[in-house]
């Protein structure tokens, strides 16, 4: 319930308010430290960042995608030559679908990994993708291998 609630470390809704009038002054710090990702989402995120030099933590598949920004940021991908994408399916795993917001402290799914580094969500990866700083990382990355005949005609 508190992962609706905590907002930019603070307390927003209803819940705080009888909370912090029971005790008498607003929350304690260590109380707004909480964590709610389980031992187990973290283990499998990390694990699976780990183990893929590029994943997207997604809704659906790569082949299905559930939702708009999910299919934007394959569609990119697959743009710049990616043929083989790893994606984790949000929908499937409740802990992985909110732990993964927290692990990376970033509120939206989907979300790319490339060698173990957070990059971004849909709007970072339109934005790299227009500026040419996509196809730069996957290329300097490895991902992408690079095309000796592109230096040709520059």
């Amino acid at each position: 319930m508190f992962r609706q609630i905590l907002q930019n470390g603070t307390l927003r809704t209803a819940v705080q308010r009888p909370l912090a009038q029971r005790l008498g002054a607003t929350l304690p710090q260590s109380f707004l430290g909480a964590r709610f990702i389980t031992d187990r989402a973290k283990s499998i995120i990390e694990e699976a960042v780990k183990d893929n030099d590029l994943i997207v933590f997604m809704k659906g598949t790569p082949d299905e995608p559930m939702c708009g920004f999910s299919r934007a940021v394959v569609q990119i991908l697959q743009m710049h030559g990616v043929d083989e994408l790893v994606g984790v399916d949000c929908l499937q795993d409740p802990e992985i679908r909110e732990g993964i917001k927290e692990y990376t402290d970033w509120p939206t799914i989907p979300q790319v990994y490339v060698k173990g580094e957070f990059i971004g969500g849909c709007d970072v990866m339109v934005q790299m993708h227009q500026s040419g700083e996509l196809h730069e990382l996957l290329i300097k990355e490895g991902i992408l291998k690079a095309d000796p005949d592109a230096k040709r005609e520059e």
